[in-house]
């Protein structure tokens, strides 16, 4: 659904909620009816008609945009059939990857060997897909939850375990800004779920550093994997596709 129309929808539910007909704001905006019902029935109104409106409605269009902001479903995980689509053409899932870091469309022409249609048309199989929004100006809007996680032993993760997690393991883990630790031992039940627990309290502080380190621009970021083994690396299928 376009985001006009899901706005429109959103401006109906309100309508609704308060109990005001196409009659009540016919009379208000001084139109006839039947010029109401078109217009909402063709989903086409000013920004300046919007706003008046909610006026009627008793409320901001500030508010209207946030009542329409909260009702986009964030999907937090992908259905089968749309990770299956993504591993089927490796340059779509590095776009895909790449939006979900909050590179811009300008970043993925400027880093990698697309082309400006070639990147419209791997974001608009995208915005198919709904993982994002395709706005004016090729701007990107994700539709993913910031806890977003892939399907358990789906496509993604069958390909990135076999593609990425084992040539990310084949390290040493010397260089700088690298880590990798292994422990062993014997632990209860009770210490084992504490360690799950603390692993996924850090799982939610690496979403957090995603989330502030999207500010900045993409020269001043490096590619990470972290499985309590941390180090900068590049996956080697994506390398072809990167501009030196």
């Amino acid at each position: 659904m376009a985001q006009s129309d899901a706005l429109v929808s959103t401006l109906k539910e309100v309508l609704k909620q308060q109990k005001i007909t196409y009659a009540d704001i016919a009379r208000e905006l001084d139109m006839s009816e039947a010029n109401i019902k078109r217009q909402f029935a063709a989903g086409r109104f000013t920004l300046e008609r919007i706003e008046a409106i909610c006026r009627i409605m008793k409320m901001e269009l500030s508010d209207l945009f946030l009542l329409f902001e909260t009702s986009r479903k964030r999907i937090t995980q992908l259905t089968l059939e749309q990770e299956k689509e993504l591993v089927k053409d490796v340059s779509l899932l590095l776009v895909a990857v790449s939006v979900r870091n909050h590179l811009g469309f300008s970043d993925l022409v400027k880093y990698f060997h697309f082309s400006e249609a070639e990147c419209i048309q791997f974001l608009a199989k995208l915005d198919r897909l709904k993982i994002i929004d395709l706005l004016p100006n090729n701007r990107i809007k994700l539709r993913i939850a910031e806890d977003f996680r892939w399907l358990p032993d789906g496509p993604i993760e069958q390909f990135f375990e076999k593609k990425l997690q084992q040539p990310f393991l084949k390290s040493r883990f010397k260089a700088d800004n690298a880590e990798r630790l292994f422990l062993f031992g014997m632990l209860s039940d009770t210490s084992m779920q504490l360690l799950i627990s603390k692993m996924q309290t850090l799982e939610k502080e690496f979403v957090e550093l995603l989330r502030q380190d999207a500010k900045l621009p993409y020269e001043k970021r490096h590619s990470v994997g972290f499985m309590l083994a941390l180090r900068p690396w590049e996956a080697e299928m994506f390398q072809p596709l990167m501009r030196k």
